[in-house]
């Protein structure tokens, strides 16, 4: 497992041993339900600035889209810090590979 030097020791609240099952962990139920959601919410976000850029649904629709989007921003914010809040060694993931990658994820 890639992201095994980061699980949290058994010393360790069980709260974030829970929350780093639920992130990292795609074989757990919790895991399959996260990264489903946050695929949809990708792919929404996508979607959004996709339709964002047509002139003519930014026209009508602009307002609404601009709040989704900023919508998703806070959202994948969100699953950063959670991110960091359940690793054993937070700086560690931040200049990761996938850490760099989560933060370009919401990163105006």
């Amino acid at each position: 497992m890639p992201f095994s030097q980061y699980r949290p020791t058994s010393d360790q609240p069980a709260w974030k041993r829970r929350l780093y099952r639920i992130i990292f962990e795609s074989g757990t139920r919790g895991g399959k339900v996260f990264d489903v959601c946050l695929l949809l919410a990708i792919g929404l976000s996508v979607t959004v600035v996709m339709l964002e850029s047509v002139e003519s649904i930014r026209t009508a629709c602009g307002g609404l889209l601009r709040f989704v989007e900023w919508t998703f921003t806070i959202l994948f914010t969100v699953e950063y810090i959670a991110r960091l809040l359940c690793v054993r060694r937070p700086l560690r993931y931040v200049w990761s590979f996938y850490g760099i990658i989560d933060l370009f994820a919401f990163l105006p």
